[in-house]
């Protein structure tokens, strides 16, 4: 497809002003270290909720939204229970506030305040906190990179800017269409000016970012969310009218079963006799027991949830709240921003996606049609000029979002755990910044320098993901709830997690095995659980406890509950007024009552599109029952525990 004009104007309009926000944000953000990284701690928590969603509507996750809705309709609800979706719904309730009462600048920091600074291991355990963050943030950045590129080159290909971008040209009218030749130097092409692109962007988006700091950042992503918000509208607004005009019934063109969210012990949808790729593609994702798989889902999920956030932008945007209550007011609202918009574009895209399915000219794999690119093709087809290019802009914002804030992430690592912490501890004002520019600078030669070596970037997502973050969970679960548990522990759980947890997606990716592929990786989750486990323990008894002081101190302002028994008793017999967090029981209220909310969030959208108004109205019933609850729940008991 070649863009019309007016989409080319849009999408470059969008650069520009996020060039210029850059600018505006300059002076705030060189005020202080916490004005450049965290916004002076001084943003409403409406906002950084906001940037926070925006950060998470990208383009490859909507992609795979797109896919599942089509494919499993209304039980693909409860798949992003897999990553998992509702850990906004734990750190909304308790640990938003718990790790902001922390007052740290990074996750790292935020070890001192839970461990110490001389106890055995807390050297070790900070340096594997700041290697995963900054490993996670060098690979997302790539992964962003190379994603971005190859998303823009489908819209504005090659053929549309050899013309425009001389050194891109290749001269294919100088040889035979079809040969080995041609088709060689078409595809050497085709990478080079995805990478362009993804050169090009992640300029602009590294100019925001390291320049505007975390007010640069905000600011770029309202503007961003704002187009999402009207492209979702207009997107979900013109699937109905065409659903509404093609006299099409589209539960002709699905299986039985595909508009309920409800499942029995199997999956229960059978697409054959219907579309013979998607009944492949269900074959090869292994979801047929579903029950089992929602369950494991469920169980992996929790962990990780209770874990707290990962050290990235998440972590970073709960820290830069005003206050504790704010975290988790801000967390809260994330959900509430981003489901219902974001559903309301896959669902919309969904529907077109069944309509016109036959129309299509979608990519394929070896096992038939590569159904995440049903999203682009449908962009391309049937949206109108103008809303296409505001569509390209917010996805490619969406990118330059999360591009942003996990450099940013990055950035205060670099500056905080290790620059003002062993290099420079007494660092002027004018040196922390211009530090924050060089270690931003060096974040995304690295992210883009990865992203161009390697052509397989989802071999480095797969093994990041499921490497780094299935060795995050269980030193990380331990740390807000058992006071014996140490830096050695911490240290020791994460480094044989990490190690244990990446060797199935190594082995997989790799080609050495695919015993590991689709959902396989679920059931082994108890055994990285219980790898974890053993390592932390051995290393929490392996070396003394924390030092008493350390403790205490950590137990009266963040006030976890768990088992605090020792340190509880050490806190009455020096205040005996000192009370204990008795919240556990309306904390897992109020988490079962969230997780039940972001499940109806989601389904709003897509029953409103399909028109089906009886289950619509239940769930707007049930959403106001929770709503109702949680604000005596929840909402009033916010300066609680």
């Amino acid at each position: 497809m070649k863009l019309a004009s007016v989409d080319l104007i849009i999408i470059a309009a969008y650069f520009v002003l996020m060039i210029v926000i850059g600018f505006i944000m300059k002076n705030r953000a060189k005020k202080s270290k916490d004005n450049y990284l965290m916004g002076g701690k001084k943003l409403p928590w409406y906002m950084l909720g906001l940037s926070d969603a925006s950060d998470m509507f990208d383009i490859s996750g909507t992609m795979l939204l797109v896919s599942m809705a089509f494919l499993y309709g209304f039980k693909s609800v409860w798949i992003p229970w897999m990553w998992p979706v509702f850990n906004q719904v734990f750190l909304m309730v308790f640990l938003s506030k718990w790790l902001r009462r922390s007052n740290a600048t990074t996750g790292a920091e935020w070890l001192g305040t839970r461990f110490g600074l001389t106890d055995k291991g807390v050297r070790q355990s900070h340096a594997v906190v700041v290697a995963f963050a900054l490993m996670l943030c060098v690979g997302y950045m790539a992964y962003a990179f190379v994603g971005v590129g190859e998303f823009l080159e489908i819209f504005i290909p090659y053929e549309s800017v050899k013309e425009v971008v001389p050194f891109l040209d290749k001269h294919l009218e100088t040889m035979v269409p079809g040969s080995p030749e041609f088709e060689t130097a078409l595809s050497a092409a085709k990478s080079a000016t995805a990478q362009f692109y993804g050169v090009s962007i992640c300029i602009v988006a590294t100019f925001y970012s390291i320049v505007g700091g975390m007010h640069g950042i905000v600011l770029a992503d309202f503007i961003k969310y704002m187009i999402m918000i009207f492209c979702s509208i207009c997107v979900g607004t013109i699937a109905m009218t065409h659903l509404a005009h093609s006299g099409i019934n589209i539960m002709d063109k699905v299986p039985t079963g595909w508009d309920t969210p409800l499942f029995g012990t199997e999956l229960g949808l059978n697409w054959d006799g219907i579309l013979k790729d998607a009944s492949v593609k269900l074959g090869k994702d292994g979801y047929k027991l579903f029950m089992a798989i929602v369950g494991m889902m469920f169980f992996s999920g929790v962990l990780k949830s209770l874990a707290g956030p990962a050290p990235n932008y998440d972590c970073q945007k709960i820290l830069s709240t005003k206050s504790p209550e704010e975290a988790s007011k801000m967390s809260g609202f994330i959900s509430i921003i981003l489901l219902p918009i974001r559903y309301f574009m896959t669902m919309g895209l969904c529907v077109l996606g069944i309509i016109y399915f036959a129309e299509l000219d979608l990519h394929k794999t070896a096992d038939g049609v590569n159904f995440e690119s049903i999203m682009p093709a449908v962009i391309n087809n049937y949206l109108p000029v103008g809303l296409v290019g505001l569509v390209l802009a917010g996805f490619l914002g969406a990118f330059m979002s999360n591009f942003s804030g996990t450099l940013n992430a990055g950035q205060a690592y670099i500056v905080n755990d290790i620059y003002l912490k062993f290099v420079k501890p007494d660092a002027s004002r004018k040196q922390i910044i211009n530090m924050g520019y060089i270690s931003g600078t060096v974040m995304v030669i690295l992210g883009v320098g990865l992203g161009l070596m390697i052509r397989d970037v989802n071999m480095i997502f797969n093994i990041i993901t499921a490497g780094l973050y299935g060795g995050f969970v269980c030193a990380n679960v331990l740390k807000w709830y058992w006071w014996r548990f140490n830096a050695n522990g911490f240290f020791y759980g994460m480094l044989f997690g990490i190690i244990a947890s990446a060797i199935p997606p190594a082995l997989s990716v790799s080609g050495i095995t695919n015993y590991f592929d689709g959902t396989r990786m679920l059931y082994f989750f108890p055994v990285f659980i219980l790898i974890q486990f053993i390592a932390c323990v051995i290393g929490s008894y392996s070396a003394p406890p924390t030092n008493p002081e350390t403790l205490l101190e950590f137990y009266k302002t963040v006030r976890p509950w768990g088992f605090w028994k020792p340190v509880h008793e050490l806190a009455v017999a020096k205040d005996p007024s000192f009370e204990k967090n008795k919240n556990f029981k309306i904390n897992m209220f109020n988490v079962g009552l969230g997780m039940a909310g972001q499940i109806l969030l989601t389904l709003l959208p897509m029953y409103f599109i399909l028109s089906k108004w009886s289950a619509l109205g239940l769930v707007l019933a049930l959403l106001a029952v929770i709503v109702a609850v949680m604000r005596k729940t929840w909402w009033k008991r916010l300066n609680d525990f």
